[in-house]
């Protein structure tokens, strides 16, 4: 089964108050899981990576075979399609995670999208970070 997997974290005043949201869903547009989740004070980067982990491990849940990755942050995107270097130590085991977690699926396909084509996720987002302030 093929999942769409649309991420985004924020960080209000970075580091601040951060959210991962998360929407997945199936090849005919169907959203199968959106939610967001709370992290704490944390940078825009911790949560965005936050973000993969938990679509990755809810893809897997879901029965995913291969899943497309959505994100519109450019720096988790060049880092997992393995263009850029992981330098900062605090991301290396973020990275790390989502690798290990890719592994799982027999296809994985990352894209970068812009902040206006990845609303929904950016919503979840909000949606934490509102409720929590």
């Amino acid at each position: 089964m093929k999942l769409f997997l649309h991420t985004d974290g924020g960080s209000r005043n970075n580091p601040g108050p951060s959210a991962s949201g998360i929407v997945i869903k199936d090849d005919t547009g169907k959203i199968l899981a959106a939610y967001g989740e709370y992290l704490g004070i944390q940078t825009n980067n911790f949560a965005e990576y936050s973000a993969v982990i938990s679509a990755l491990t809810k893809a897997k849940e879901l029965g995913a075979t291969e899943i497309v990755l959505i994100a519109d942050s450019k720096l988790v995107v060049e880092q997992l399609n393995r263009r850029w270097k992981v330098k900062h130590p605090n991301i290396q085991p973020l990275f790390l995670k989502c690798w290990n977690l890719m592994q799982q699926f027999k296809k994985v396909t990352i894209k970068h999208t812009l902040r206006a084509g990845n609303k929904e996720a950016d919503a979840e987002v909000n949606k934490v970070l509102d409720a929590k302030m």
